[in-house]
């Protein structure tokens, strides 16, 4: 089991890691819409948070081994379920034709008034590209 960290997403702020890697598979933490160069949330439309959250996620999943491509699980976490349909569309845009297993999760009060929340569980494609990855489990 090994810890993975980026500096191209957001650096976790409490006690945990962006993702943990074990028996080939990344299992990333909540990626909220905060921009990783500066720290800066981003509290635009939903489709922007949505949009920066997605961008975090393909960045921990990448340094874990992984792409938007081979995430097996989401879990979205959205503050208001209205919202749904336009977090959905860039969601959709996202992925493409792949299609993960999904949870969407209505909660009502989000890390600092954020919209949106996605984590995920991917399936390691690339041990050559991380560090973090052990060459033998």
């Amino acid at each position: 089991m090994r810890p993975i960290f980026t500096d191209k997403a957001p650096r976790p702020a409490g006690h945990y890691s962006q993702a943990i890697y074990h028996g080939g598979i990344v299992y990333t933490a909540g990626q909220l819409p905060v921009i990783p160069d500066t720290g800066e949330k981003c509290l635009g439309t939903v489709e922007e948070q949505t949009e920066q959250v997605l961008k975090n996620l393909a960045a921990v999943l990448e340094t874990g081994g992984s792409d938007p491509a081979h995430v097996l699980r989401v879990t979205v976490y959205v503050s208001d379920i209205s919202l749904w349909d336009r977090v959905n569309r860039v969601y959709g845009e996202f992925f493409g034709e792949h299609k993960p297993a999904r949870t969407v999760v209505p909660t009502r009060d989000l890390h600092h008034g954020f919209l949106v929340e996605i984590d995920a569980v991917a399936a390691v494609v690339s041990k050559e590209e991380s560090p973090c990855i052990p060459d033998q489990e």
